[in-house]
């Protein structure tokens, strides 16, 4: 992305892009599929239990040694892969893939690792091959053939401490967020949080999660104001305490479906002097399913909902946010390819939501939406939507 295309130049506050690799986390100048940070870990995370976090795989005294897989190929074909396994809903979520560029200044030249806990066996080996063969894979495109596999025995390593070592503090909007092991001085009207890394989404260094960041700062920067605010699938909590920095006499409820979720939001409430609560100014953390919930729903209407977690799972929530915010109320929304971005906004416009801004950050878009007035909200409907939408649960 060359510096005039970026949405953000005309505000006093930047955002720095970060990619992602198994052992650290690099700035790049732009954000393509998979460098943009592990896209299937950003996209599972927000409903997949906190185990399969792939820069921090579970202590476990008895755990088998892990292992690599790695598949050199051109972008292309490492991306069709991806979403192809995006698909494979009987995948091993023990087995975790990742892409990337393998340099800055060859973009189209790609890798693809696949970490297992476990020596690889034959099925594993056929399962990563029919990424490349099925109906939406690879194969579309290079005749079905996966590249060469190269095994790698990983020897043992404190996992968590070398994903930190690589998390360097990142700039996104009016914040800067950073691990303990990086800590910062924040400059005049810049709010820092302290975020370890953990086995919850939403360290502040995926696109998704920055480009939300800088979404909330132009919302404020544009005079928006929230008075009740609630972060759904919130992981660690930071655009929860984002979204109190910057409204904060609100209201504040963050939820998650994963239970692992809430030791580690309270960890970072706690660390980031958030005030917990049910009062004007304090956060309220919750075990939810969407907005299936009696707090959740007894909290509203909302005048900003923030949902940072997959494409499908919005389109089949788009009714239920818009009946949970004021009229003219915000939606931010994010964890959606480019790819996807027509069928949520189409969802999102049967609901009575109107597109307001939009960002995209490499192969990554980031919503904000309002609620009209005096508009019948309308279901979705699964039968006009591609099959990754129909499936998500």
């Amino acid at each position: 992305m060359q510096a005039s295309e970026r949405p953000y130049d005309h505000l006093p506050f930047s955002f720095l892009p970060y990619a992602c690799t198994p052992d650290a986390y690099q700035p790049v100048s732009r954000l393509p599929l998979g460098a943009a940070g592990h896209w299937r870990y950003a996209a599972r995370m927000a409903r997949k239990p906190a185990s399969q976090n792939p820069v921090t795989p579970p202590a476990n005294e008895a755990q088998e040694q892990s292992w690599q897989i790695t598949l050199f190929g051109p972008r292309w074909q490492i991306e069709a892969a991806l979403i192809a396994h995006e698909d494979a809903w009987d995948w091993d979520d023990e087995v975790i893939l990742s892409g990337c560029e393998i340099a800055d200044d060859k973009p189209e030249d790609w890798r693809m690792d696949v970490f297992l806990p476990r020596k690889p066996t034959a099925q594993d080996r056929s399962a990563i091959k029919a990424l490349f063969a099925g109906e939406n894979g690879a194969g579309n495109k290079g005749g079905g053939k996966a590249p060469k596999m190269i095994e790698e025995c990983l020897a043992d390593q404190d996992w968590i401490t070398l994903s930190q070592s690589g998390l360097e503090p990142i700039h996104a909007g009016r914040f800067i967020v950073h691990t303990p092991d990086f800590p910062v001085e924040a400059p005049k009207g810049i709010r820092a949080f302290t975020i370890p890394a953990s086995r919850a989404f939403g360290t502040g260094h995926h696109a998704t999660t920055a480009g939300c960041l800088t979404m909330l700062s132009l919302m404020k920067a544009e005079g928006m104001v929230a008075r009740n605010i609630a972060d759904i699938g919130t992981g660690t909590g930071l655009l929860a305490f984002a979204g109190l920095h910057l409204w904060p006499r609100a209201l504040a409820t963050a939820s998650d479906i994963d239970a692992a979720c809430l030791g580690v939001v309270e960890h970072n409430i706690e660390i980031n002097g958030i005030a917990p609560g049910a009062s004007p100014g304090q956060l309220t953390m919750l075990i939810a399913d969407g907005m299936d919930d009696p707090v959740l729903q007894s909290r509203g209407p909302y005048d900003l909902l923030i949902a940072n977690i997959l494409a499908g799972p919005l389109i089949e929530l788009a009714p239920d946010f818009a009946k949970a915010l004021v009229p003219g109320g915000s939606l931010l929304l994010a964890g959606l390819l480019s790819t996807q971005e027509d069928q949520v906004r189409a969802a999102c416009r049967r609901a009575g939501l109107r597109i307001a801004r939009r960002a995209v950050h490499g192969d990554w878009s980031v919503l904000w939406l309002r609620k009209r007035a005096d508009v019948r909200v309308r279901a979705s409907r699964p039968g006009q939507l591609p099959d990754w939408a129909k499936s998500w649960k």
